[in-house]
């Protein structure tokens, strides 16, 4: 069987572009969603499941392990956000988004371990430009991207002795479902979806906002031992340059 790669979140925005990109390169796909079976392109096996549940993690690496037999490439994709200030935030919603965005990875990770040491495949976590720097009401959502690239570090260091490489990657204002959602928490002066985009993409140093295609083809870069063979624990920012301009500019 030609490579495979699992890709939790697979029905979201930057997901959706991953399994083709793969795909087109040749590699067995594997996608995880919690959305039933919306016919995704790319896709060789879809399992229907919450990408954050435990339970659900085991049987699904145990499903590839009997059915595939290999895993090269682990994609922590899923995630949710929550964009409130801290102090409408419950309790419920910080661990939701905590449960989905950080503790499934460490579970994805470890459940998947073995078939990793085996191929001496990769993983690549997806974080967020929000781990370097972030804004008002979205302290659950940075806290836990944050978190996930201290993370993808430590697991580079335990993991580096079975030759497991672990990147992270770090988008920054991406055309996604995700991120429209999320407009109506920055201050922007459109009055419209069309121009709150558009404003958004001029705070970008490259005068727009990123597309899931151009998120897609740095993780592959990342996860295949090819083209990234010497990277491990690195976070990759692709913001369109949008954090290496200062403030006060």
């Amino acid at each position: 069987m030609n490579r495979v790669a699992l890709i939790t979140g697979v029905a979201g925005g930057i997901g959706q572009a991953i399994a083709p990109c793969f795909k087109l390169e040749g590699w067995y796909v594997i996608g995880i969603d919690q959305k039933p079976n919306p016919g995704l392109a790319g896709i060789d096996c879809y399992i229907h499941a919450d990408a954050a549940d435990p339970q659900k993690i085991v049987e699904a690496i145990a499903h590839i392990a009997q059915t595939a037999g290999r895993l090269d490439a682990l994609i922590n994709n899923a995630a949710i956000q929550v964009c409130k200030p801290v102090v409408e935030t419950s309790i419920a919603e910080w661990d939701r988004v905590m449960e989905v965005n950080l503790r499934s990875v460490f579970l994805w990770s470890k459940t998947a371990y073995s078939l990793l040491r085996a191929s001496q495949g990769s993983i690549v976590n997806v974080s967020s430009v929000h781990a370097v720097a972030t804004s008002a009401n979205i302290a659950a959502y940075a806290a836990s991207k944050g978190a996930l690239v201290a993370f993808t570090r430590a697991l580079a260091i335990e993991f580096a002795a079975d030759q497991i490489r672990v990147n992270a990657i770090l988008p920054g204002a991406v055309d996604t479902p995700m991120l429209r959602a999320g407009l109506e928490r920055v201050h922007l002066a459109g009055t419209n979806l069309t121009e709150l985009m558009h404003q958004l993409g001029q705070k970008t140093v490259m005068g727009r906002v990123g597309q899931p295609e151009e998120i897609a083809q740095a993780i592959l870069f990342l996860a295949d031992n090819h083209r990234s063979a010497f990277m491990t624990g690195q976070a990759l920012v692709i913001d369109g340059g949008a954090t290496i301009r200062l403030s006060t500019e």
